[in-house]
C-alpha cells in the first residue's frame, strides 16, 4: 500500500508504537518539530534523514529531548490519491489449528578469505601435529548407570572410576578385551562394538577401612596402647551398560576438509576423554580440559592457604593444518595441604589458634577431606563439634567380664580424654579447640585438630582477593621460552622422576586402535604484524604508538574538561588529601585541564570508622550536603584499601545512582607524575571528555563506517563466585554514540538468572507495551548523540561465550537486538556483524626466531585456525609480562561484508581507543567497557544482604526464593559518563 502522505513517527523518543504498514489510515498524518522526519513518498520505500547539521562536520553529543511534535492533517488532494487497501486475509477453519512457524536458524559463515595486510613474521604455535592413520574406525558409545546395594545411584566420579576399573580387571574377557574410556559420569566409549548392546556386571569393591579408629556416636573399643587395626570392606555395586551412538571417526577427517558435520564435536569429546581418564588414573586432578599432578614443585603459596598449582591444558582442535593437540601451561587453585591448624591461620589471618573464628572454620572446612595422622586414614569433614576437645563427650563401650561388648555397656568420656589416656596418642594444643567431625548427621565420629592434615588437591574455587591476584600474577607468569620448553619436555617424555613420569600418548590402547599418532614439534604459523594506528590528541597533534604504547609527556588531552566544582571525601586513610589536590591541579593543567581549588576537603569523623560500610557513606553524604552549596562536578573519594575496600560498593551506588555525581575512587600509596596522569585520564573520561582519537576517526575516515551510521557494541556477563548460586548474574552492554566516533559509549547493565551466561534482557517487553530493555537505551541514546541518525549497521562484539554457544548468540540474543529495533518502529532492520571475542583460550604464539613475545598487531589467520569457519588470533598488546595470550576473534556473521583487511584493522584500531590506557589493550575497548560496567555495578550488590555473613542467609536467586534483585538504574547526570 502506497500512502503520498509524509509521515514522521516519534517512537524513537517517546517509545510509541509506528503505524503498521497495513493499518487502515482515512486520513494521512504528519508529525512536525523534531530534528529528524522519515518521509513516505509514493513509490518511496527508504528513509530520508535530514539533520540540522552537515553530515561531514565533526559529531557533537547531543543530550536533548526537547522534542515538540504536532500533528497536521493532509490535504483533500493527499487524502483522495489513497489506493484500496489489499482483501481481507482468509478465514481459518474452527477445525484447523494455527502454529507459529519458527524461523530458520541463522548458521556461521564460512571464511571468506585471509588478510594480508602487514608484515610478514614467522611464529610457532602451541599446537601439535596429530596423524591419523585408520580414520574408518567407529567410537561405539555407551550409557553406564551405577548403583549400590541399597539401590542408591553412584554419582562420584572418583567412586565411578574405581568401580569401572575393577569391572574391568573382573570382566574383560566377557568385553572381548576391548578397552574403554569412561568420562567419569554416564557415558563410556570403545573402539568397535562391545559382545553386547546390553550387559550388565556386578562388582565387588573392597576398600581398607579402621577397626577401630576416632570416637563416633556409638562408642569403639576402648582398649588403651593399642594401635588401629585395618580391615578390608567389600561393597557390592551393579553396573549396567547399555549402546547409545555410533561416532564415526570419520567425520573429523571430513570436517577437516571443511564440511559442516553434527558429529565432528563428539568424535572430539572421545579423544578429549581418553587423554582425561590417561591422567585420571594417574592420580591427577581433572578440571574441565586440564589435568594436575600431586607434585610439590608445582605449588605456590599465594597467601591465605591457598596454593597455586601448575599443570597442563590439552584439547584435540580441528585446524585449518588438519587435526592437532593443543598443550599449554595451565593453572588452579588448591588448598595449601598440610595441618588443618596451619590452613585455618593462614586462612584468617591469625596469629594462634586463640584467635580463629570457628564459625567461619567450620564453613570453610566442611566437605574437604582429611587424612589422620595416627591411622592414615581419609575422612570428609562433616561439621565441627560444639564443645571443646576437653569438654565434648561421647559414649564409650566398655568390655565385660569375658571381654566382649555384648552388654552394650557404656561410659561418658570426653575426645581429649580418650586419645591421651587410652590411645596414648599426646595432643598438645586440641584441648581448648573444637573437634572435627568426620561421621554422619546422627553418628558424629569425632577427631581432634592437630591429628589431622589437609588431602592435596582439594579445589579452592572461592574468589581470589587483590592480594591473592596479585600473588598469583607474580609467581605464575612464564617467559615465552620457558613456556615452551615446560609443554614440549612433558610432551617428549623429558618428565621421568616419580609422579611427573610423561605421558606416552602414543601407546595409549584407544588412540593406538585408530592408528592417532601426536607430533613432538610446535606448528609453525605464518603470521602478520600490522602497523599500529595514528591517534590525534590535544593541539591536534598527531601521536604515534610505539610498541604498542604511548604516553601523554609535553602533550595535552584532546578535548579536556573544566572542572570547577569538587571535593575530595576522605574515608580515614592516611593521606594528604591538599598535596595530593594540588599536584592533581598542577598534573591537570600540563594536560590542558583546568581544575579549580576543591571547594572542601572532607574528612570522616572519627565516631564513625567502626559504623558498616553504608551507614559510613550515609554520614559522609550529610556533610558533603552540609558543606557544598550544589551538586559538584566531581567527588574524588580517597579509600583506605586498594581494591577491596567494602566502602567502594555503598558509595558508587549512593553517589551514581542517588545523586547523580561522577566519582572518583583512590587509593595513593606513591603519587607522581604517571599515577596523576592516569587518574586524569579517567576523571576527564568520566566527565565527558575525550583523552585521544583516532586520526582516522578524527578526520572521520573510518572504512565502512563514515558513510554509513553504524553503531558497535561490547557485550559481557559477570558472574558471582564460582560456587555461589544465590548471586544474581550481571549482564553489561555497552554502545557508542556520537557517530562517527568509535570512542565513547554508554553502558547499559541489568541482572539476571545466576550462571545464565546468554543476555536475557535485550528486548524487555512490558505489559503496558513498552521495551524496557538494553537495546531500546542504547539505540535511543545513539539517536540523540548522532545528530538524528538511526544505526544501519551494528557490529557486535560478544565476550564470554564458548563454542558451543555460538548459535544462542546467533538465534537468540540476536534475535532480541532485531526486535528491540523493529519495537521502534522501524521496518528496514540494520545490517549486523557478530562477532565473538575469547581471551579464555589456550593457543599460545611464539616468535620462531626470538625469545621476546610476539609484536603488537600479529594476527594469524591460517594453519592454526578453523578448516572452515571465520576465526583469527590478534595480539593487539605489547606483552610486558610472562608470555603474551592473543585474543581470538570468531565472527558468526557479516552482513556488512568486512574485507578480512578491514576487519582485522578495525579491531586493531578499536584496541588503542579505551580511554583509560595509554597502552593498546589486549581485546577491543567495547568489551573491555562492558567487562568494567557489569564489574562495577556488581558492587552495588555486593555488600548487601547476600554478602557471605552466615552459612544460613537467604539465597536470592534460588528456586522458590524472591525474584532476582534489580540493579538500580543510574541518575541521569552519570548515565551516559
Amino acid at each position: 500500500m502506497q500512502i503520498s502522505s509524509t509521515v514522521v513517527f516519534n517512537s524513537w523518543l517517546s517509545g510509541g508504537e509506528w503505524p503498521c504498514a497495513d493499518r487502515r489510515a482515512p486520513t494521512a498524518v504528519r508529525y512536525c518539530g523534531g530534528p529528524w522526519r522519515q518521509e513516505t513518498q509514493r513509490g518511496e520505500s527508504q528513509p530520508r534523514v535530514e539533520s540540522r547539521e552537515s553530515e561531514k562536520a565533526q559529531p557533537q553529543c547531543r543530550t536533548d529531548t526537547d522534542w515538540d511534535f504536532r500533528m497536521e492533517k493532509a490535504s483533500s488532494e493527499e487524502e483522495a490519491d489513497l489506493r484500496p487497501l489489499p482483501p481481507s486475509p482468509p478465514v481459518i477453519p474452527p477445525n484447523v489449528k494455527p502454529e507459529c512457524v519458527n524461523p530458520p536458524k541463522r548458521s556461521i559463515i564460512r571464511r571468506p578469505g585471509v588478510g594480508t595486510a602487514g608484515r610478514r613474521i614467522p611464529l610457532l604455535a602451541n599446537h601439535f601435529k596429530v596423524s591419523v592413520e585408520s580414520s574408518n574406525e567407529i567410537f561405539y558409545q555407551y550409557t553406564v548407570s551405577i548403583s549400590s546395594e541399597d539401590k542408591r545411584t553412584i554419582e562420584s566420579k572418583g567412586s565411578g572410576r574405581k568401580i569401572l576399573d575393577k569391572l574391568y580387571q573382573t570382566y574383560s574377557s566377557e568385553l572381548a578385551g576391548k578397552r574403554f574410556a569412561y568420562d567419569g559420569e554416564k557415558s563410556l566409549y570403545t573402539v568397535g562394538p562391545l559382545p553386547q548392546n546390553n550387559i550388565e556386571f556386578t562388582v565387588v569393591l573392597e576398600e581398607s577401612v579402621a577397626k577401630r579408629g576416632s570416637p563416633s556416636h556409638n562408642g569403639i573399643p576402648s582398649s588403651p596402647g593399642k594401635r588401629s587395626k585395618r580391615s578390608l570392606q567389600s561393597k557390592t555395586f551393579k553396573v549396567e551398560i547399555s549402546y547409545a551412538a555410533r561416532i564415526p571417526l570419520k567425520s573429523l577427517s571430513l570436517a577437516l576438509k571443511g564440511a559442516e558435520l553434527e558429529k565432528v564435536q563428539d568424535a572430539l569429546r572421545v579423544l578429549d576423554i581418553i587423554l582425561r581418564q590417561q591422567a585420571a588414573n594417574r592420580g591427577c586432578l581433572l578440571v574441565r580440559q586440564s589435568f594436575f599432578h600431586d607434585d610439590s614443585r608445582n605449588f605456590t603459596d599465594i597467601g591465605g592457604g591457598v596454593t597455586s598449582c601448575r599443570g597442563f591444558h590439552s584439547s584435540f582442535r580441528p585446524t585449518h593444518g588438519g587435526l592437532s593437540l593443543n598443550m599449554d601451561v595451565s593453572t588452579t587453585m588448591i588448598l595449601t595441604p598440610g595441618p588443618v591448624i596451619e590452613f585455618l591461620k593462614a586462612n584468617q589471618n591469625a596469629r594462634d589458634p586463640r584467635s580463629i573464628d570457628w564459625v567461619k572454620a567450620k564453613r570453610m572446612l566442611k566437605n574437604m577431606r582429611v587424612k589422620t595422622r595416627h591411622s592414615n586414614m581419609e575422612f570428609k569433614i562433616t561439621g565441627m563439634s560444639d564443645k571443646p576437645c576437653n569438654q565434648q563427650f561421647f559414649p564409650m563401650k566398655v568390655k565385660n567380664a569375658s571381654g566382649t561388648y555384648d552388654d552394650g555397656e557404656t561410659v561418658e568420656i570426653t575426645v581429649y580424654e580418650y586419645f591421651t589416656k587410652h590411645r596414648n596418642i599426646e595432643l598438645t594444643y586440641s584441648a581448648y579447640m573444637p573437634c572435627l567431625d568426620v561421621g554422619k548427621p546422627k553418628r558424629p565420629n569425632y577427631l581432634p585438630l592437630e591429628l589431622c592434615s589437609l588431602v592435596s588437591l582439594q579445589r579452592y574455587t572461592k574468589a581470589l582477593s587483590s592480594v591473592q591476584r596479585a600473588s598469583l600474577v607474580e609467581k605464575s607468569r612464564q617467559k615465552p621460552q620457558e613456556r615452551i620448553r615446560v609443554v614440549t619436555d612433558f610432551l617428549v617424555s623429558s618428565y621421568n622422576q616419580q609422579s611427573m613420569r610423561s605421558y606416552r600418548y602414543d601407546e595409549e590402547p584407544l588412540l593406538a586402535a585408530c592408528g592417532i599418532s601426536i607430533g613432538k614439534q610446535l606448528t609453525q604459523v605464518d603470521g602478520r604484524v600490522l602497523e599500529a594506528p595514528k591517534l590525534k590528541v590535544g593541539n591536534s597533534e598527531d601521536c604515534i604508538p610505539r610498541n604498542g604504547k604511548w604516553n601523554f609527556n609535553n602533550k595535552q588531552l584532546l578535548t579536556p574538561i573544566r572542572i570547577e566544582r569538587w571535593a575530595v571525601v576522605n574515608f580515614s586513610a592516611r593521606c594528604d588529601t591538599s598535596y595530593l589536590s594540588r599536584e592533581l591541579i598542577t598534573c591537570g593543567r600540563d594536560k590542558g585541564i583546568h581544575i579549580e581549588r576543591p571547594h572542601t576537603l572532607i574528612e570522616e569523623e572519627s565516631q564513625y570508622r567502626r559504623a558498616s560500610p553504608a551507614a559510613r557513606v550515609e554520614k559522609m553524604f550529610e556533610q558533603i550536603r552540609a558543606k557544598l552549596p550544589g551538586s559538584p562536578q566531581l567527588l574524588l573519594c580517597v579509600l583506605p584499601e586498594r581494591k577491596n575496600s567494602n566502602i567502594y560498593g555503598p558509595w558508587k551506588k549512593k553517589s551514581l545512582s542517588e545523586y547523580g555525581i561522577p566519582t572518583q575512587c583512590i587509593s595513593p600509596t606513591k603519587i607522581n607524575n604517571q599515577y596523576l596522569t592516569n587518574l586524569l585520564l579517567k576523571i576527564n573520561s568520566k566527565l565527558g571528555g575525550t583523552n585521544s582519537l583516532l586520526a582516522i576517526e578524527h578526520a572521520s575516515c573510518v572504512p565502512l563506517i563514515k558513510d554509513t551510521p553504524t553503531m558497535i557494541l561490547g557485550m559481557d556477563v559477570s558472574h558471582g563466585s564460582p560456587g555461589r548460586s544465590d548471586i544474581p548474574s550481571i549482564a553489561a552492554v555497552v554502545g557508542s554514540r556520537c557517530w562517527p566516533l568509535i570512542s565513547r559509549y554508554r553502558a547499559a547493565v541489568r541482572t539476571q538468572s545466576s550462571k545464565v551466561e546468554m543476555i536475557e534482557n535485550l528486548f524487555k517487553p512490558l505489559a503496558n507495551g513498552e521495551d524496557d530493555g538494553i537495546m531500546r537505551e542504547l539505540l535511543v541514546d545513539f539517536f540523540q548523540s548522532s545528530n538524528g541518525r538511526k544505526p544501519a549497521q551494528i557490529v557486535v562484539f560478544r565476550d564470554g561465550v564458548s563454542e558451543s554457544q555460538f548459535s544462542q548468540v546467533l538465534n537468540n540474543e540476536l534475535d532480541q537486538m532485531i526486535k528491540a529495533y523493529q519495537h521502534l518502529g522501524e521496518v528496514d532492520i540494520p545490517k549486523f556483524t557478530v562477532i565473538v571475542a575469547q581471551k579464555n583460550h589456550h593457543t599460545k604464539l611464539f616468535q620462531a626466531g626470538g625469545p621476546e613475545n610476539v609484536p603488537p598487531g600479529t594476527v594469524v589467520d591460517t594453519t592454526v585456525v578453523h578448516p572452515r569457519n571465520y576465526d583469527f588470533y590478534m595480539c593487539a598488546q605489547a606483552g610486558m609480562i610472562g608470555t603474551s595470550r592473543p585474543a581470538h576473534y570468531h565472527v558468526l556473521v557479516d552482513e556488512i561484508g568486512f574485507p578480512p583487511d578491514d576487519l582485522q584493522n578495525l579491531i586493531h584500531s578499536l584496541s588503542y581507543v579505551y580511554q583509560r590506557s595509554t597502552t593498546a589493550i589486549s581485546i577491543v575497548a567495547p568489551v573491555c567497557y562492558a567487562h568494567l560496567a557489569a564489574q562495577q555495578m556488581g558492587q552495588f550488590l555486593k555488600f548487601e544482604e547476600y554478602s557471605e555473613t552466615s552459612s544460613g542467609q537467604r539465597s536470592l536467586t534460588s528456586v522458590g526464593s524472591a525474584p532476582i534483585p534489580q540493579l538500580p538504574r543510574l541518575h541521569k547526570d552519570v548515565a551516559s559518563s
